[in-house]
């Protein structure tokens, strides 16, 4: 009767810390998509680097400052045109959009319908690094296995 006593309490200790770890995965998950969020809604953003797949395409974006507004819209105005598309920062479950196979991430999420050079930067990417003012973004292919990386920064 002992045993099954320990047995029982050891499984009751064990999916408790198991839960208790999920929980916590989740609160930093939750802390990091607030955190983002914050700060990419502080102010206009210009794309100081986008390479896709080994090539330098950052003029496409030059002189268009980017504005990540709270309701999801995002806005690239260079003065005389205003290119609009959506955002948003997301917890992933999904692996398979990760660089480094990890089970949990953020994705910070970009769309653009057109034009063409927008659509581009329009995909779930992952965040590399992130500070007051630049945010470095990785994307791995899922089709071709290419990687393309962007880094905003703060105006």
């Amino acid at each position: 009767m002992k045993k099954l006593n320990l047995l029982v309490a050891g499984l009751v200790c064990f999916a408790t810390l198991s839960c208790s770890d999920d929980d916590k995965t989740s609160e930093v998950d939750n802390t990091n998509i607030t955190a983002v969020e914050d700060a990419m809604q502080s102010g206009s953003w210009k794309i100081t680097s986008f390479i896709e797949e080994g090539n330098d395409e950052t003029t496409h974006f030059a002189g268009y400052n980017f504005t990540f507004s709270e309701n999801g819209a995002l806005r690239a105005a260079d003065g005389t045109t205003t290119i609009n598309g959506t955002w948003s920062v997301t917890h992933s479950d999904d692996s398979s959009d990760d660089d480094d196979s990890s089970s949990h991430d953020v994705d910070f999420n970009i769309a653009f319908a057109n034009p063409a050079e927008f659509t581009e930067l329009s995909d779930d990417w992952d965040i590399l690094e992130r500070n007051g003012n630049t945010l470095k973004l990785i994307d791995v292919s899922g089709g071709n296995g290419g990687t393309d990386y962007l880094t905003f920064t703060k105006n």
